[in-house]
């Protein structure tokens, strides 16, 4: 996928159509607000002290009415504490989790976003046209439990790592790229934001981007650069992250698209048939008006 400019082309058309039916996006400035601050300096490796480039949380305000009021971001807030936080401890499945993995998956199939996907998905002959199955393809990239951590049982899976976050042995902030978990996290006082990442001032943030580099500590450990879409859907994200988890067979795919204004590596790895890390890197943004 990522070695043909024709593949890239044809990527940023699907992606792109994603993005305008996304209807569930919240608008920055109306919907949520969030204050960048300071420019995050550098963390040693292996280190767990940043200094705090942003005194303020990162997120102002967030309209939490339309979070309760929207399906899919409802369905999405119940998984959140549905894992254990450090790899090597096994994760237990209840009936009512495994249920509410199901309730969101049934919900985000039924969006536009979604069925834009899976209908490209189809053409390639990536995906099963029956909705069905392709429910549980997106069940098994998703929420199938696997080893992450060698020396436990299954302890992880894509949706935790991406969306959850975890921790390695209690010791390093492994994915947390969703914004929605950022934001109830720094809003229950588990998250500290230190600043945002930028190489130059090409890519310079600013408030009303929906991708952001960012640098924070969750629960005392540093994450020396993450990065997240701002404002997007849960269904946005699944439905992108699987399209190009779909069409590569690499271990690990980066391909470089521009979404919108944003010009985006977005870097999906495998665990076996499911998602070991997925998240968007920010190359460049035009930081214009939406």
């Amino acid at each position: 996928m990522s070695r043909s400019q024709k593949a890239d082309q044809d990527l940023t058309k699907v992606l792109n159509q994603l993005w305008h039916l996304d209807k569930n996006r919240l608008r920055p400035g109306t919907d949520y607000r969030i204050s960048l601050q300071g420019k995050a300096g550098y963390v040693a490796q292996g280190s767990n002290f940043a200094r705090d480039q942003a005194k303020a949380p990162l997120f102002i305000y967030v309209n939490e009415e339309k979070l309760k009021s929207i399906k899919t971001y409802e369905y999405f807030i119940s998984l959140l504490d549905n894992y254990e936080m450090s790899t090597g401890v096994s994760e237990t499945v209840t009936s009512e989790e495994l249920k509410e993995n199901k309730l969101f998956i049934d919900a985000v199939v039924e969006t536009d976003v979604m069925k834009c996907a899976h209908q490209y998905l189809v053409k390639k002959g990536k995906s099963p046209s029956d909705p069905a199955q392709f429910k549980r393809q997106l069940y098994d990239m998703w929420f199938r439990l696997y080893h992450r951590d060698r020396s436990g049982g299954e302890d992880s899976c894509g949706f935790e790592h991406v969306f959850v976050g975890e921790a390695k042995h209690g010791r390093e902030i492994m994915g947390l790229h969703n914004w929605v978990q950022f934001y109830l996290q720094e809003k229950h006082g588990h998250v500290d934001y230190k600043g945002y990442k930028a190489r130059d001032n090409k890519d310079t943030p600013d408030e009303d981007d929906h991708v952001l580099n960012l640098q924070f500590s969750w629960k005392g450990l540093v994450k020396p650069v993450g990065s997240s879409f701002i404002g997007v859907s849960p269904e946005f994200e699944v439905a992108l992250f699987t399209i190009i988890f779909l069409m590569s067979t690499e271990k690990m795919t980066s391909v470089v698209v521009k979404v919108d204004e944003y010009v985006l590596e977005l870097v999906v790895c495998r665990h076996g048939q499911s998602i070991g890390t997925s998240y968007p890197k920010l190359l460049s943004s035009n930081n214009r008006d939406l």
